[in-house]
């Protein structure tokens, strides 16, 4: 018995230096050496070249910065003059496609901050790799920020987080090889404020990077009653990162019976991967209460998180909305061939009977794969955004 207890310690400590020798040899691995920004390596200084475009410099070209004459507040500046904050943001007219930035590669996007105003689901993020004409990540912004209900909630995850008063940030990593462009829609008849930084490094890539791809869903009835499509038609090889899913319930009582399920590499009918239950996918358990007041318990954890109810002081009751995310940073699934996920919407009846529901749902699914991507459905028009 003293022996082993003696011996834990050192297994620990031998776990920890295996694990710190893993990440130096993949830091110094050719091309990733320069991109690797764990907390393990962010002491090594690499060949990256940091760059950043916002309403101050366009372009993101080094040197350009802070050099606006003219900006959304040129006349609070103009007792300063150049150099003080003249162009800090951009307006979008109704209807309009602004591109936010355009970059020559390689290179890997890094971080992204914005705070949108007007109406979150009527504004529409699109991202292209290489010169690709059919965007690898569509999706309205507030869903991209696991924000779909149209509301503000604050959010502290790895991948993302929305913090005070309306600031949204990304931390998926986004490599490619040649060229990125990011372009934003304003479906709304309203013009907009937009303030956004995109920050990224210029550094050779790993041949093997996936790219980085976000499909937005809305159903409004399920197209099947009980089941819901997170995403379909996937072809290549990649991994499946995350998803954030927002419901709309139309029956009392709990909702989230339902499994989600990973159909890989050509399963048909039955899937390799299949869950215990909607709040067991989503790192929750018995149906997200809290046992003190019998109500939901929302919390945002760096993997997951229940971070919206609507309204919040109100279960099991018809109507009421659900924002959650689910991240597989520690625990991508992994396929080389194809991908489909689907959930079920599934509560219960009398009798102690399952109950397919018929919700309300919509969802982003997250996702890296070697391009060519097999092109989007067809993306919603505007009314079919809402929530009604």
């Amino acid at each position: 018995m003293k022996t082993m207890i003696k011996s834990r310690p050192q297994l620990l400590f031998f776990s920890m230096a295996l694990f710190s020798s893993r990440a130096l040899l993949s830091a110094a691995d050719g091309a990733n050496q320069s991109l690797n920004s764990s907390l393990a390596t962010l002491y090594q200084v690499t060949t990256a070249e940091s760059r950043s475009i916002s309403p101050e410099n366009f372009t993101g070209e080094k040197g350009q910065a802070g050099m606006a004459t003219n900006g959304t507040n040129k006349r609070a500046a103009s007792e300063l003059g150049q150099g003080w904050k003249v162009s800090p943001s951009v307006n979008l007219k109704a209807g309009e496609v602004f591109t936010l930035g355009e970059i020559k590669g390689p290179g890997c996007i890094q971080q992204i901050w914005m705070t949108p105003t007007g109406n979150w689901r009527h504004e529409i993020l699109r991202l292209y790799w290489d010169g690709e004409t059919n965007a690898s990540v569509e999706c309205p912004v507030g869903d991209f920020f696991a924000c779909g209900l149209g509301k503000y909630a604050q959010i502290n995850s790895l991948a993302v987080c929305v913090n005070p008063g309306s600031a949204f940030n990304c931390y998926w990593p986004m490599p490619f090889h040649k060229s990125a462009r990011i372009t934003l829609e304003n479906l709304d008849d309203k013009d907009m404020v937009l303030y956004y930084q995109v920050n990224y490094a210029l550094a050779a890539v790993p041949k093997d990077a996936g790219y980085f791809h976000a499909q937005f869903r809305h159903e409004r009835p399920l197209k099947s009653k009980g089941l819901y499509t997170i995403l379909d038609g996937v072809e290549g090889e990649g991994q499946y990162v995350g998803t954030y899913m927002a419901v709309e319930v139309h029956n009392p009582g709990w909702w989230g019976e339902g499994e989600i399920k990973f159909y890989l590499d050509g399963d048909r009918d039955f899937p390799t991967i299949c869950g215990t239950g909607t709040e067991d996918y989503f790192c929750g358990s018995y149906n997200f209460e809290n046992h003190d007041t019998h109500k939901y318990q929302p919390f945002s954890t760096p993997y997951s998180g229940l971070v919206q109810v609507l309204p919040p002081d109100k279960t099991y009751e018809a109507g009421q909305r659900f924002g959650l995310y689910r991240w597989h940073i520690a625990d991508p699934v992994h396929f080389r061939k194809d991908l489909k996920v689907t959930i079920q919407a599934l509560g219960w009846k009398d009798g102690g009977l399952y109950l397919p529901l018929d919700c309300e749902m919509s969802s982003v699914a997250f996702w890296y794969q070697k391009e060519p991507h097999k092109k989007f459905p067809g993306f919603p028009v505007r009314d079919e955004l809402d929530w009604h």
